[in-house]
């Protein structure tokens, strides 16, 4: 990086962070971090597995997107709204020639776009909610212009391509053997129930679905920072104006504050670096874009409400649903979890194993909470505490030391100097 004062490690993970101790002098945090997989094979043990010392750390952990099973959602052909968008931007590649795109936010837009583009027909985009929920907040649109010009294009697109977007829609249904070959829509009711008689079969050969996103957090609940939840019912990390939480020397940013999307991202980034150098140096030019960022937090949360799902979406979920993959455990199993006394999350993990799989939750988290509360699709996400952010092998775990003791290689922020910010 410029001048050699950053340092940068792509495609890794931190798989831990703490609190260095007294010995550790200024540099108040330690991160451990290994390889994503496929990355390049370290030639040492001591380059495989790295950790990094800082006086100041800013969490930025981007998110994951929300999925809300439904009979048939493990067939072959059924891919995450995002992930399809992402396929093709790497790859070029399509999930299928014909596309149903379904499930709530405003991602659904672009990827809908995106994919006919590229060529796919898309017979229909779904969205579980109304945008009629916009209507009453027009001062909040009125301060973003650039949001309704975006929506507007968005529009223009969809017209373009002929895509036919139905509001209050959901697929309740994916039918196919070897992969999906058809999907079952439904007319919602403003509690997402699925209106009887509204059913109607659309053939296709990919389906991309998802409801938003959801904030990555392992390691700031692991440091305990306090989170709010946000008006889309998912956790978010509670920080100032300038991006600092409640734990002194920690800092977050983006999606991990709640779900805003890139322009506001790079807002919060900004705030949160002024801070970091002000905090190591005393003082530094220039103020956050706090007007700004405020701005784009507000119309967040405009959206997070207008596609929050509705109370009663697990009405769509019938007693063979899979709805831990990884376990392959039924929403049958789930309900005879709670009706043993699982209320939560945990509690049905721990007499299901639903969540102990390799995405740790990611993909049924949701659905898991919901159910455990007796079918409340509006319960509120409580993220687990756990010493791990993601998988590490036994090998990294038995390479690493201690964080107060002698171990493998070691980083500060900037090379050759101490008290750095880690980002």
């Amino acid at each position: 990086m410029r001048g050699g004062r950053i340092t940068r490690l792509p495609r890794r993970h931190v798989w831990t962070a703490e609190e260095s101790g007294p010995a550790a002098g200024p540099e108040r945090w330690t991160l451990r971090h290994v390889p994503v997989d496929g990355a390049p094979a370290a030639p040492t043990p001591a380059d495989g597995i790295r950790v990094t010392r800082a006086r100041c750390l800013l969490l930025a952990t981007g998110a994951y997107e929300r999925q809300l099973p439904f009979p048939g959602w493990t067939l072959p052909g059924v891919v995450a709204a995002g992930g399809a968008q992402a396929i093709l931007k790497d790859s070029g590649a399509l999930p299928g020639r014909r596309i149903v795109v379904a499930g709530s936010g405003p991602l659904l837009l672009a990827v809908a776009v995106s994919l006919a583009e590229a060529g796919a027909d898309i017979p229909v985009l779904a969205e579980a909610a109304s945008y009629t929920g916009y209507a009453g907040r027009l001062g909040v649109l009125a301060r973003n212009p650039a949001k309704a010009v975006e929506g507007a294009r968005l529009a223009a697109d969809l017209l373009r391509y002929r895509i036919r977007p139905r509001t209050r829609s959901a697929v309740v249904r994916a039918h196919g053997t070897d992969r999906v070959e058809a999907v079952t829509l439904a007319t919602l009711d403003r509690d997402w129930r699925p209106v009887a008689g509204t059913e109607v079969r659309i053939a296709c050969d990919a389906l991309a679905v998802g409801h938003g996103l959801v904030p990555q957090l392992e390691l700031a609940v692991a440091l305990g920072c306090t989170l709010r939840t946000a008006p889309d019912g998912t956790p978010a990390v509670e920080a100032d104006d300038q991006q600092r939480t409640d734990i002194a020397g920690l800092w977050a940013a983006g999606e991990s504050t709640g779900i805003g999307g890139v322009e506001l991202a790079l807002l919060e980034g900004r705030s949160a670096a002024l801070s970091v150098a002000a905090a190591l140096h005393g003082s530094v030019r220039g103020r956050g874009p706090r007007a700004a960022t405020a701005r784009q937090r507000r119309f967040a949360d405009l959206m997070a409400s207008v596609h929050r799902p509705g109370a009663h979406w697990p009405q769509w979920v019938t007693q063979d649903t899979e709805i831990c993959r990884c376990e392959e455990v039924t929403a049958h199993e789930l309900r005879q979890a709670h009706e043993l006394g699982a209320r939560d999350a945990r509690s049905a993990k721990l007499l299901t194993r639903a969540g102990m799989g390799w995405c740790q939750g990611r993909l049924c988290e949701t659905a898991v909470t919901c159910l455990a509360a007796g079918g409340d699709g509006s319960a509120p996400l409580a993220p687990a505490r756990r010493p791990l952010s993601c998988p590490v092998s036994l090998q990294d775990l038995a390479e690493s030391a201690p964080a107060s003791g002698p171990g493998p290689a070691t980083t500060s922020g900037t090379p050759g100097t101490s008290g750095s910010p880690a980002l």
